[in-house]
C-alpha cells in the first residue's frame, strides 16, 4: 500500500510547493507542515564507517550528541499523532541502525495503520529471519540493505566491522518472507556506495542483485572527510565521486546544480524529539526545538526554522555546503 491521500494531506503538499516557489523569489512564508519525517529509532551502531558520526563515536574519536539511545514510546507516540495529518512518508533512519530497536515492527505497522508510507535503510546486520517476517508483515514499504562490497575485502573496507554474508543472508530472509506473505509492495533495494574499493564490482553487483534477492539497485556517491588531498575510498573515475580535482592536485567538493527542497518538505526527529532540518544536520547544529515542548507544527515555522531556510538558499549554512542532494 502506497500512503493514503487524505484531504489535509494533499492541501499541505500544495502548500509547501508554493511556499518553496515564493521561497525562491525572496518571500520566505511557511504555512504548512512537513510532508516527509525521519524518525531515528536508535542513535547507536555496530559498525564504525568512517563517514558516520555514529561510526566515528565507535573508534574513540569524540562527536557531540546528546540524545537518548533510543526513542522512546512516549516521543515516538506523540511524533505520530502530530505527523499523521500532514505527511505521506515517514523514514525510520537517521544515524543510527534502526533494527537495534526492539519495537521496530510495531512502529511500522502503527505507521502504515496510519496510512503512511515507510522505509527504513539498514546495514542488516541484526536481521534475522524472525525479523524479516516481522517487518514484512507490519506493512514495510520499503527497506534499504547498505552492502558497499560482495566480498570480505570490499565490503569492510567501508563497513568496518560488519559482515557481508550477513547482508547477503538478510536480502534472502527478506526476500523469503515477501514471498511468503505476498507482500508485492514492499520492495527490498540493495544499496552500494561507489567507492574506490568495490569499482571492480559495480558490474558484478548489476548481474547479480536480483539473485541475491533485491528487487532493486541504488549506486551513490560517498560522502567523506579530509578529502582536499584525496582519499584511498574516493574512485578512480571522478563522474562516480562528490569531489573533483583542481589544478593545484587539491580535491573540491562539486558544487549544487540547485537549491534543495528538503528543508521545506521534510525534516528530521531525533530519539529524544529534537526536530533538525534535514538528514545532514549531523551535530544538532540548526534544532528548530523539540516536540515534546512544542508541537511540530509550531516548530516547522518557528523563526529558528526560518532562518535557516532563508540561509539555505544561498547554502550558507555548512551542512548545506556538504550536501550532494
Amino acid at each position: 500500500m502506497n500512503a493514503v491521500l487524505t484531504r489535509s494531506r494533499l492541501r499541505n503538499a500544495l502548500r509547501a510547493y508554493w511556499s518553496y516557489a515564493l521561497s525562491l523569489l525572496g518571500l520566505v512564508r511557511i504555512q504548512h507542515e512537513p510532508l516527509f519525517v525521519s524518525v531515528e529509532p536508535a542513535n547507536i551502531c555496530q559498525l564504525r564507517c568512517p563517514a558516520c558520526p555514529v561510526g566515528l563515536r565507535n573508534t574513540g574519536i569524540p562527536v557531540s550528541r546528546d540524545s537518548a539511545t533510543f526513542i522512546s514510546r512516549e516521543v515516538w507516540q506523540r511524533t505520530l499523532e502530530q505527523i499523521t495529518p500532514c505527511a505521506h512518508t515517514i523514514q525510520f533512519y537517521f544515524q543510527g541502525e534502526p533494527l537495534l530497536h526492539k519495537d521496530l515492527p510495531q512502529m511500522i505497522a502503527e505507521a502504515h495503520e496510519a496510512g503512511l508510507y515507510t522505509i527504513i535503510s539498514t546495514n542488516a546486520q541484526a536481521m534475522t529471519p524472525q525479523l524479516a517476517e516481522a517487518l514484512v508483515k507490519a506493512g514495510l514499504n520499503r527497506i534499504i540493505i547498505s552492502m558497499d562490497g560482495l566480498t570480505d575485502a570490499s565490503y569492510n573496507a567501508y563497513r568496518v566491522g560488519g559482515n557481508v554474508e550477513q547482508c547477503k543472508k538478510a536480502l534472502r530472509w527478506l526476500h523469503d518472507a515477501k514471498a511468503d506473505a505476498k507482500a508485492k509492495a514492499t520492495i527490498i533495494e540493495l544499496q552500494c556506495l561507489r567507492l574506490r574499493t568495490n569499482e571492480h564490482e559495480w558490474k558484478a553487483f548489476k548481474q547479480q542483485y536480483k539473485a541475491l534477492g533485491a528487487d532493486r539497485l541504488v549506486f551513490k556517491t560517498a560522502q567523506l572527510y579530509d578529502y582536499t588531498n584525496g582519499h584511498p575510498l574516493m574512485p578512480t573515475n571522478p563522474r562516480y565521486s562528490r569531489y573533483t580535482q583542481s589544478a593545484d592536485g587539491r580535491y573540491h567538493r562539486k558544487p549544487l546544480s540547485k537549491t534543495c527542497l528538503r528543508a521545506w518538505t521534510g525534516c528530521v526527529i531525533t530519539t529524544i524529539g529534537e526536530v533538525l532540518p534535514c538528514c545532514y544536520d549531523k551535530a544538532h547544529a540548526h534544532a528548530y526545538g523539540n516536540i515534546m515542548e512544542r508541537p511540530l507544527k509550531e516548530l516547522f515555522s518557528n523563526e529558528k526554522a526560518i532562518a535557516f531556510r532563508q540561509a539555505a538558499l544561498t547554502q550558507q549554512p555548512l551542512i548545506c555546503q556538504e550536501c550532494y542532494k
